[in-house]
């Protein structure tokens, strides 16, 4: 069992895939061509967002946004501990200070309470992050910072494709990030990102330094990066777009059964009904981890865990603002475990990961929860 097969979706997607791949083999630009300009038009026009910009990677998209922020060495970006790195690590990138608020134990997602009490003079911006496929609560952080003149970055590299409050996770704040990293649920087959805003000044910005700060061809006039979308990439993204609403619906009912399963028997990351999620992980909570992987792993079911370190416990990162230790993301990052998802996850195999964690953690299975046939258009 794959813990999400993207052999099988390649299948699913090749005739697209292909014919897009060799039309750029055929024009031969593989460095801003057509097909980069064009992502960014269905992309813009998928979220509601009236620019983006794609970029090499969900971690240049962050690093690239605090830039055009003008976020510099001594400023202070407050965020979640309970992250991948990078979210972090594109803030000390610029020589900036990642203060840490703890999360709330339902969502794993920032708890939007706890920001107020971190701002200092010396902040710039929130980046909150939409965990695991599902965007934070992004009205109540952006009502804070527009009390405080701050501007919010989404970290929404595992969210593309949520919706909060009738809005597209992306188009939520000033900038928001995303990823095109192959296990996300759109992602290319190298790496790729892609920021969006609707300031016209932000997204001029934007666009200059992920070309080392040009504003034309060999006119610097802020600092930058290399930090461009290769052509054969956004190319695999249009194709697999065309899939995209189709993945994501499979991916709910994956989830749904997984739910109707675990209700009232296992602990899950919850879910606000104002929101979607478009589940890039499918996260339960679980005492005993290591002993209950072991059971999984033994009966060939692949588990993950996002994320058992905090970023304010990593070694690099330590001695970073964490008000009181943030002891809600230490706790959860010890309990939560990742299961199989994706849209070409086969039911039985569903089922089978449901009742084996069920038994593992001994609890009785329920009657009558078996999941639907999932069968593409």
């Amino acid at each position: 069992m794959e813990f999400i097969d993207l052999k099988a979706q390649y299948q699913a997607a090749r005739p697209g895939i292909d014919a897009r791949i060799q039309a750029v083999l055929d024009h031969g630009q593989y460095i801003m061509g057509p097909e980069v300009a064009e992502l960014e038009t269905r992309l813009a026009a998928y979220t509601g967002a009236r620019h983006c910009i794609t970029v090499s990677s969900g971690t240049e998209a962050l690093l690239v946004s605090l830039m055009a922020l003008g976020v510099r060495p001594g400023d202070e970006v407050i965020t979640t501990p309970f992250s991948f790195i990078a979210t972090a690590e594109a803030i000390v990138l610029l020589g900036a200070v990642p203060v840490f608020a703890d999360i709330d134990p339902a969502s794993c997602n920032i708890d939007p309470g706890l920001i107020e009490g971190r701002i200092t003079p010396r902040t710039r911006a929130i980046m909150p992050v939409s965990l695991y496929g599902q965007p934070a609560d992004m009205d109540e952080i952006n009502a804070i910072a527009t009390r405080h003149g701050l501007a919010v970055v989404e970290d929404a590299a595992q969210s593309f494709g949520a919706t909060y409050r009738g809005r597209k996770s992306c188009n939520l704040s000033t900038i928001g990030c995303t990823s095109f990293f192959p296990s996300k649920p759109l992602g290319c087959y190298g790496d790729g990102g892609a920021i969006f805003t609707s300031d016209a000044g932000l997204a001029q910005a934007m666009r200059e330094i992920r070309v080392h700060g040009q504003s034309r061809r060999y006119v610097h006039t802020r600092v930058g990066v290399g930090g461009r979308m290769d052509t054969l990439q956004c190319a695999i993204v249009l194709a697999k777009l065309e899939r995209f609403e189709w993945e994501l619906a499979q991916r709910a009912r994956v989830a749904a059964a997984y739910d109707a399963m675990f209700s009232g028997r296992l602990g899950m990351v919850g879910r606000g009904r104002d929101r979607s999620s478009v589940f890039a992980q499918y996260t339960v909570v679980v005492d005993e981890r290591e002993r209950v992987q072991s059971v999984l792993h033994a009966a060939g079911i692949p588990t993950a865990v996002h994320y058992p370190v905090p970023i304010h416990m990593q070694p690099a990162y330590a001695g970073l603002s964490a008000e009181g230790g943030c002891p809600v993301a230490v706790a959860m990052a010890a309990r939560v475990l990742s299961l199989p998802m994706g849209p070409y996850l086969d039911p039985a195999a569903a089922t089978e990961v449901a009742a084996t964690l069920l038994q593992a953690v001994g609890e009785p299975l329920p009657g009558g929860a078996d999941l639907l046939e999932a069968t593409a258009p």
